[in-house]
């Protein structure tokens, strides 16, 4: 296999955290979005749509560019791999959001860097984690926990019980599609598909997700679900936001970052993406929040900071 020379990777400069700061702005507006669009179409089926319309605008992209994207290299089991566990993370997100709201989702969800970080301890080569970490890990572990309890007692005593476990069970999903999303980057990560193109590595996990997610609509009957004249303007907005900005520009912006800038100083933004998340649902959705989620929040967003925090360098 022939492999190309990639410059030095440096420490962010002014347009990497320019580009930083855009992208989690991007990635926490997308619940928003989600939960704009499953009022008028079903939400895996949604999910699917998205992810055919990324994979063909990723295919006529690498196809401009000369991108080899069908060249027999040993990666289709770990692309297969890794286009169901993007399958099973959206699956969870966009069904999650019709149980939760989406600054609920933005907090479990994004507890996926303390999971990636669990994974690659376990199964990549050289990724031991350090002290630090685990204290990460523990502290965005107790806010989850925090965040959890909340769901039982936020709404009162009196609160109707089917809609309080509705809800816990729309958070659990966030979780579990945090959960998908680490095992995601961990075979991206541990296996073949870390040898190929970014484009390449996208493209498996948009097309498998793809048919997985639209066989699976078709099997539940969400396609005979879905009505046109109730596709409204915002639906079709959003979803064209989702499919467009995040899944094909956001994400190939990211793998282009990653090929110059240093990963572990580019990581340490993640922690903005739920912070967007839950300011874009307060201020477009109108959600609340108690005192006591808030609290869980921030000690996940304290954990998020410390798995990614660098390592200090011995002298």
């Amino acid at each position: 296999m022939s492999t190309v020379a990639l410059p030095a990777r440096r420490a962010p400069d002014t347009q990497a955290v320019v580009l930083m700061v855009a992208l989690c702005a991007i990635w926490g507006f997308q619940q928003v979005a989600i939960k704009s669009a499953n009022a008028s179409v079903p939400p895996v089926l949604q999910a699917g749509v998205r992810s055919a319309i990324a994979a063909l605008l990723v295919w006529g992209w690498t196809r401009a560019r000369g991108v080899p994207l069908f060249r027999a290299d040993g990666t289709l089991a770990a692309g297969l791999l890794a286009g169901g566990l993007f399958a099973a993370e959206f699956v969870c997100i966009f069904v999650g959001l019709t149980m939760t709201s989406a600054t609920r989702m933005a907090v479990f969800l994004y507890t996926a860097p303390c999971f990636t970080a669990l994974g690659l301890h376990w199964f990549a080569p050289g990724e031991r984690m350090r002290r630090t970490q685990w204290l990460g890990i523990s502290v965005a572990f107790a806010g989850m926990a925090l965040a959890f309890a909340d769901g039982f007692s936020h709404r009162g005593p009196a609160a109707d019980t089917h809609a309080m476990l509705v809800g816990l069970a729309g958070d659990a999903l966030g979780v579990l599609g945090g959960v998908a999303w680490a095992a995601t980057t961990v075979v991206v990560r541990s296996s073949t598909l870390a040898h190929v193109s970014a484009s390449k590595a996208l493209f498996y996990q948009l097309a498998v997700s793809a048919v997985v997610l639209l066989a699976l609509a078709a099997g539940i009957g969400q396609i005979g679900q879905l009505e046109l004249r109730a596709i409204t303007p915002l639906a079709v907005m959003s979803l064209g936001y989702q499919a467009v900005v995040v899944a094909f520009v956001s994400y190939l912006t990211w793998f282009w970052l990653l090929t110059r800038y240093m990963a572990s100083r580019l990581s340490v933004f993640s922690f903005l993406t739920p912070l967007f998340g839950v300011t874009f649902g307060v201020l477009l959705l109108g959600e609340s929040f108690s005192s006591r989620f808030l609290a869980a929040a921030l000690l996940v967003l304290a954990g998020i900071a410390l798995v990614n925090a660098p390592a200090k360098r011995r002298v």
